[in-house]
């Protein structure tokens, strides 16, 4: 167990609602649910939290970070642009892997827009063309934008033959070449996204910015300090279920997480020598949990194992994962 210093920072509390939105809409106003499909490690969280200015979504290196489906809403006075984060998808290797592409192709029917996320600095792989190929399949009614991510890794040699190659996978409305950690063309992308919407009114007030629960983000942001400290198979076989999340003072939140591992060596690893490992997952944890809810946090956080369960659908249910079937 490792319980974090307290640090003060300056709440939330007062905020203004966003400037310039009117209390109802008018009829021009469009809304609509736009999917952000890709394979893993494309930046389709990072797009995210570009547009909304704040963290709703985990990053990291490491492939496959987002698990769940989870919503970004971007609520300007012309419209509602509600961003569906989908997990990555990919060839699974365990069961985890299998009901992550599961949710992701459920979501392609009820959207408004397929958002198809590439990474322009490479060319397209195995797994691009499996999206590509899946969109054709299963939301060929749906108009496509192609968001070509992480342009400021592309070498100027490589701009035709990349940009022509991942053209060519897909029967895209509009496409445009983006950078969603430095900001390029993301209001020209989100022009085109926009354009396609239906008209209609917003769905959710204006100042929600995601569906999610605190306590889910709280989760989440544990297991990206995780992701961000270990290595190789680690940061993969790795899950944070929130035991405890209760305000202890209008300043103060107490937060306990178990971070759940396969083996018994993982356990080690994660924990560090003398718990040092530990700490600093948890200092980090802590620090962008407070960043998060405005207040100071008090973290504990624990390590436990359960052998194999990515593979076991039972243990993915009590994990607060859902299989299908």
């Amino acid at each position: 167990m490792i319980a974090s210093e307290d640090v003060s920072i300056e709440s939330k509390e007062g905020a203004e609602e966003p400037s310039g939105l009117a209390a109802e809409p008018g009829l021009d106003h469009r809304s609509g649910y736009v999917a952000l499909v890709g394979r893993p490690s494309v930046g389709k969280s990072s797009l995210v939290n570009a547009y909304l200015g704040q963290k709703i979504a985990i990053v990291s290196p490491r492939a496959q970070t987002t698990r769940n489906q989870l919503l970004g809403i971007l609520t300007r006075p012309e419209a509602q642009v509600i961003f569906v984060d989908l997990p990555g998808i990919h060839r699974p290797k365990h069961r985890l892997g299998e009901l992550m592409v599961e949710t992701a192709v459920r979501a392609l029917p009820d959207a408004d827009i397929l958002l198809f996320m590439t990474d322009v600095s490479v060319p397209p792989t195995l797994e691009d063309r499996d999206v590509a190929k899946l969109l054709k399949e299963q939301a060929a009614d749906r108009p496509v934008v192609l968001a070509l991510n992480k342009s400021d890794l592309l070498k100027p040699a490589d701009v035709v033959a990349h940009t022509d190659a991942y053209r060519a996978l897909v029967d895209a409305a509009d496409w445009v070449l983006v950078s969603a950690t430095r900001g390029d063309n993301l209001e020209k992308l989100l022009a085109f996204v926009v354009a396609h919407l239906p008209l209609g009114p917003r769905y959710y007030p204006p100042d929600q910015v995601t569906d999610q629960q605190e306590r889910f983000l709280a989760a989440e942001l544990v297991r990206e300090a995780v992701l961000h400290h270990t290595y190789q198979e680690v940061p993969h076989s790795i899950t944070v279920v929130v035991e405890e999340f209760k305000e202890r003072s209008e300043t103060m939140t107490y937060i306990g997480a178990t971070i759940y591992v396969e083996r018994e060596s993982q356990k080690g690893i994660v924990i560090g020598q003398g718990g040092a490992l530990l700490k600093k997952i948890g200092t980090s944890a802590r620090q962008s949990l407070e960043q998060a809810l405005g207040c100071r946090v008090y973290l504990e956080l624990w390590v436990k194992t359960r052998p194999h369960w990515r593979q076991r659908d039972e243990e993915l249910r009590r994990l607060g994962y859902t299989p299908s079937g």
